[in-house]
C-alpha cells in the first residue's frame, strides 16, 4: 500500500504562486508496524520521517488529504532524482502522466483512477 498525502500549506514561495488548493505532496509507505513518510524538500534532497497511524490522524485534522493506493512502492523509486514533490509521488506510484504537474492535478488524477 502507498499513501499519497496532500497538504494545503507550504513555506516555499513558488508553490504559493503556482499551486492553488493543494501545495505539497508526500509519499507514505508502511514499514513493519510503522509508516515512513518521504518528504521532498528540494531537488536532490528527500527527508524520511518515521510516523505512526496516529500521526496520520493528526495530519488529517490539520487539513492534509490522503489517497490510499493498492500495490507496493515502485521498484525503481529513488526520491532524490525527482524535480518536484509531485514528480516524486508519481515515481513512487509508477505514474507516467506528463500533464500532471501540480499537487491538485495529481489529486484529481488519482481520484479518477481509484474510482
Amino acid at each position: 500500500m502507498i499513501i499519497i498525502a496532500f497538504a494545503q500549506t507550504t513555506s516555499r514561495i513558488w508553490p504559493r504562486i503556482v499551486c492553488r488548493h493543494f501545495r505539497h505532496s508526500a509519499v507514505i509507505v508502511p514499514h513493519g508496524d510503522k509508516l515512513v513518510l518521504y518528504q521532498f524538500t528540494r531537488r536532490g534532497m528527500v527527508n524520511t520521517l518515521t510516523i505512526s497511524p496516529r500521526d496520520i490522524q493528526i495530519l488529517g485534522r490539520h487539513g492534509w488529504a490522503f489517497i490510499y493506493l493498492p500495490g507496493n512502492l515502485a521498484s525503481d523509486f529513488c526520491g532524490t532524482d525527482a524535480r518536484t514533490c509531485v514528480d516524486m509521488a508519481k515515481r513512487a506510484a509508477g505514474i507516467r502522466a506528463p500533464w500532471v504537474q501540480t499537487p491538485l492535478a495529481l489529486y484529481k488524477y488519482l481520484m479518477r483512477r481509484t474510482l
